[in-house]
């Protein structure tokens, strides 16, 4: 899938305006779901998505390696923030309400569900509790 196909479904299904808030809120979305779970995780989902989606998850993790001179440090596991945590660091970046970043996630969610492979969107609901699994499309968030 090519990032503007990425961004112009993400847009369609949160009934977006333009495609800058689009941009907005996968970049937005993309970089708290970083911070979120495991590093490895996060460097999955980028090989699998377009550059320009990829690059917000890179940022996240590349800022848990240190400074250059030091060894890199890998997370095992992501920062602990449910819901409430999650829509409300998405809002900040996005510059939008909770429940805006809320409906926005849940449709890049739906768009990733299509976007990368079936194992992988197994894994994140594996590492995401259950509160923010809800963002999940239908089937996946029953599982």
């Amino acid at each position: 899938m090519h990032y503007g196909e990425l961004t112009g479904q993400v847009q369609a299904r949160a009934q977006l305006p333009d495609r800058q808030s689009a941009e907005r809120s996968v970049r937005a979305t993309l970089e708290t779901l970083a911070e979120r779970v495991p590093d490895g995780f996060a460097d999955h989902m980028a090989a699998q998505l377009p550059h320009e989606a990829a690059e917000c998850l890179y940022r996240v993790t590349a800022s848990h390696a240190g400074s250059p001179g030091e060894r890199a440090r890998w997370r095992e596991s992501g920062e602990s923030f449910n819901l409430t945590g999650f829509a409300g660091r998405v809002a900040w970046r996005a510059g939008t309400t909770e429940e805006e970043a809320i409906r926005e996630s849940a449709a890049l969610f739906e768009v990733l569900d299509s976007a990368v492979s079936p194992e992988l969107m197994d894994k994140l609901y594996g590492v995401l509790p259950k509160d923010i699994r809800m963002l999940l499309p239908e089937g996946r968030a029953e599982q």
